[in-house]
């Protein structure tokens, strides 16, 4: 026969068991989470980086006004820097615009097998990603997102 008091030590055991599997498993799911927003911040930048770059393929170098608008899809995702940046901290002064007129060693006259190209491309440098939860995941700089395309000439 069995006592009442063994299978109450019984029930204590088994919430003491699941207070030291619980930090564990918090730590877990916390680091998932931060680990799930990094990349979709990354992501978010690497494609508002590639739509600025597409802008600014379809009119030609140098214009002032489409690099601007250019440097306000990358930080906001419209034409007009109207709303808030799509990821937090994210400014227009980190936005880099190379083109053949801006960087002409690197973005005029590309030789190809079928002739030259210019190129175009946009660069969000020195991105700080902030954790939400520092002593899961520490906040971070992203390295330089750019994307390059194939420009009027």
């Amino acid at each position: 026969m069995s006592t009442p008091g063994r299978w109450r030590r019984a029930r204590g055991v088994a919430a003491v068991e699941f207070a030291l599997l619980l930090t564990p498993i918090l730590l877990m799911a916390f680091g998932a989470t931060e680990f799930g927003r990094a990349i979709y911040t990354y992501n978010t930048l690497d494609k508002a980086v590639r739509d600025a770059v597409r802008h600014l393929s379809q009119n030609g170098p140098g214009q002032s006004t489409i690099q601007a608008e250019a440097q306000c899809l990358a930080v906001y995702g419209n034409l007009g820097c109207t709303g808030t940046a799509l990821a937090p901290g994210l400014t227009t002064s980190q936005v880099t615009i190379c083109d053949a007129v801006s960087c002409p060693a690197t973005c005029a006259a590309q030789p190809t097998g079928d002739g030259a190209v210019n190129l175009v491309s946009v660069t969000i440098t020195n991105y700080a990603y902030s954790s939400l939860v520092q002593f899961v995941m520490p906040s971070l700089n992203f390295n330089n997102i750019s994307a390059t395309m194939r420009a009027q000439l």
